[in-house]
């Protein structure tokens, strides 16, 4: 679930940090940079490992800081493909189960990995598992905040990096504005889940015998 990442990157230390070990200088900017950012293609960053090389420090004209060249290693949040983690479930909408581990709220099992036959229940909001027996169906619900165990089958990155401003024609001017925000819901990354097979879901529909 965690894994840890070389990274190389360029710090800047302000003047007023100078009397700083440079070391624990670094470390502060580079948390401060990446801690709890998605950074495209490798995940989600949790916190600094360690510092394994420091190049030369450089201070350009006009800028009275110092310029780093940093090689470091990140701790970051980026599960394997078919490890199966547990978390709890958020709220379920008509795009799926959305679930939750705490720290990381962007995973969602999708209709079809559900454990089937399921069905979304509009008035309640909740998706359910059609349980067979012996005496009928029953209707095991997917209740938010209950713990559930999944699999992750997939993984999908965004770059929402700022792509530049979006021109808005005199008639129009809230159509920047609502490209804007559209970009800013969007999650730089998202697991998916499935729960259709024994022993996912619901860790209550396991522990009853």
């Amino acid at each position: 679930m965690f894994l840890v990442v070389e990274m190389v990157d360029t710090v800047r230390i302000p003047p007023w940090q100078f009397q700083r070990q440079l070391n624990d200088a670094i470390s502060e900017e580079l948390n401060k940079k990446l801690a709890n950012k998605v950074v495209y293609n490798v995940g989600l960053c949790v916190c600094l490992y360690d510092i394994t090389k420091l190049e030369d420090s450089y201070i350009f004209p006009g800028d009275g800081a110092s310029h780093t060249k940093v090689h470091f290693r990140y701790v970051v949040f980026r599960p394997f493909l078919d490890e199966i983690l547990i978390g709890k479930i958020k709220y379920c909408s008509q795009e799926g189960v959305h679930v939750s581990l705490g720290f990381f709220d962007d995973i969602v099992i999708p209709p079809e990995s559900l454990q089937q036959p399921a069905k979304f229940d509009e008035t309640e909001q909740v998706w359910l598992w059609e349980y067979e027996t012996d005496e009928g169906a029953h209707d095991l619900y997917m209740d938010q905040s209950e713990e559930i165990r999944f699999r992750v089958v997939d993984e999908a990155f965004v770059d929402t990096s700022p792509s530049g401003p979006v021109s808005a024609t005199p008639d129009a001017p809230g159509t920047a504005v609502a490209d804007d925000n559209s970009q800013k819901k969007e999650a730089p990354y998202t697991l998916i889940g499935s729960i259709s097979e024994p022993g996912l879901g619901l860790l209550s529909w396991w522990s009853s015998s």
